[in-house]
């Protein structure tokens, strides 16, 4: 895998006095940042610092499908996993003391400190050369921006720090609310964007200018801010430096992966710094050539695999129906769906396909959505029909403006089939309220033989439509109230 050799060394590297960071909000210990005595001395401690940032998104995303796909429908948790708390997710019945958004909160929180501590000390050093500074300061800028924007989106208006606090503090900070905090998010894209190099001057893995004005763009359409969002995401359709490839297979190749699709991904090493998704969407028994193992903790839904149409090339590089297993790679292959967009040659728990969080087709479709909530159909349907000419390799399924089905949701369908896996699936029903009516059934384990799907059914809550505050931190604390329905 194509990575930066100071990306590669930070990432790795974290013992670096960066541990002295905090892992939790309320984590009664008496250090909560780095101190500049200890640290933050030299343009290359800023430097590393800036990678830790990176490093907690990285620890994180490996397992963001658990509470971003597995509620929705293109998921559903086998029947042999083990990981606490993420049955709980697949069927709406969350409490507040699930596992899982503990982990999040926990590890996302460790990210905005981080980001915290290097602009509360990126004054320091004096050896930066031309715009150095402002390129870390706009790095972390973005991060804590892109965490907020997970945590908002995940338990609503959450604990705001931007600055050191004391352990008292800590204990008695309230939540912000959600405008609060999409107002942090705004005000740190907004200067990144001003501060950050091109995607040719900079690393892939970390921030550029054009990840600045996508997020920021993502974020309007979040807040149904439709000019403001028309503006930023034009920016970037408009910008060189992007484009849609034209074999959708090759973005989830280890020689393609770094390609002019790329807007912002999270960089991993085979080995000795990879993911553990991979893996975890491999069969039990392994995939022929790919793994000789795997974990299955979860598998492609029914729901999402019957929406492919035929010609789609996208479902065989998102989806596998027939296995084998490579302890007989002759025997004929039997019906055993699984997700293969990240299945490529790997270590187990530890494979080398990075994981995208802004891609250029995602902007495309949210920029269809801006246009069509803009009034302006006509160029919604172009931008919708530049994802399904790549899917189908010409125009031949082109929508024409016409259909009987409501414009939204052919959007929405469409953001499903190009981005599934990608961890946008259950904000989309979320953000459009959609999750009320689509998760009351999901259609899962398909019965080949007797060409029924399983179906389950569900009773999603308005409530639902956050997460519960871990009732670790509530315990912890005299200024966290619980969301309302848990």
């Amino acid at each position: 895998m194509k990575i930066s050799k100071h990306i590669k060394t930070g990432l790795l590297l974290m013992a670096l006095g960066l541990t002295s960071c905090e892992d939790k909000l309320l984590n009664l210990t008496p250090e909560s940042v780095l101190t500049p005595s200890d640290f933050y001395k030299t343009a290359a401690d800023i430097n590393q610092a800036v990678l830790g940032v990176y490093n907690s998104l990285q620890t994180r995303r490996q397992t963001d499908y658990l509470l971003m796909e597995v509620p929705a429908d293109n998921l559903y948790m086998s029947a042999n996993t083990t990981i606490a708390g993420s049955n709980d997710v697949d069927f709406l019945t969350v409490n507040a003391d699930n596992a899982l958004t503990a982990a999040f909160w926990n590890t996302t929180y460790n990210g905005i400190f981080r980001a915290n501590a290097v602009l509360l000390n990126i004054d320091t050093p004096v050896n930066y050369t031309p715009g150095q500074k402002d390129q870390y300061i706009g790095e972390a800028k973005f991060m804590r921006a892109l965490y907020y924007f997970d945590l908002v989106r995940i338990f609503g208006g959450v604990p705001k720090v931007v600055d050191k606090i004391s352990i008292p503090e800590a204990a008695a900070l309230p939540r912000a609310t959600e405008e609060e905090i999409y107002s942090l998010i705004i005000e740190d894209l907004t200067d990144a964007i001003t501060r950050l190099p091109a995607k040719k001057s900079i690393a892939t893995g970390r921030a550029s200018k054009g990840a600045a004005m996508a997020l920021l763009g993502k974020v309007y359409v979040y807040r149904q801010d439709w000019a403001n969002a028309k503006n930023q995401l034009e920016k970037v359709i408009n910008e060189p430096d992007y484009k849609l490839v034209s074999d959708f297979a090759s973005l989830w190749k280890l020689e393609t992966e770094d390609n002019d699709e790329v807007i912002f991904t999270v960089k991993y090493v085979d080995g000795t710094n990879g993911q553990s998704l991979s893996t975890s969407y491999t069969p039990n028994g392994g995939l022929v050539g790919i793994a000789d193992r795997g974990a299955e903790t979860s598998l492609p839904s029914w729901s999402l695999m019957k929406k492919y149409e035929a010609g789609d090339k996208r479902k065989a590089a998102t989806v596998q129906e027939w296995w084998t297993s490579p302890a007989q790679p002759n025997a004929e292959p039997i019906y055993y769906p699984y997700v293969s967009k990240y299945a490529v040659k790997h270590s187990y728990g530890a494979s080398g396909i990075d994981i995208p969080v802004l891609r250029y087709a995602d902007v495309i479709l949210l920029y269809a959505e801006t246009l069509f909530r803009s009034g302006d159909k006509a160029n919604a349907l172009v931008q919708l029909n530049k994802i399904r000419e790549r899917a189908f390799g010409n125009a031949s399924h082109n929508y024409k403006g016409n259909e009987t089905t409501d414009f939204m949701d052919l959007i929405l369908d469409e953001r499903q089939l190009e981005l599934a896996y990608e961890h946008e699936r259950w904000f989309d029903l979320v953000r459009t309220g959609k999750y009320l009516s689509v998760m009351t059934r999901e259609e899962r384990l398909y019965n080949y033989a007797a060409k029924t799907p399983v179906v389950v059914n569900l009773a999603p809550k308005d409530f639902m439509k956050v997460y519960p505050i871990p009732q670790a931190q509530i315990d912890l604390s005299s200024g966290l109230k619980q969301n309302n329905g848990y």
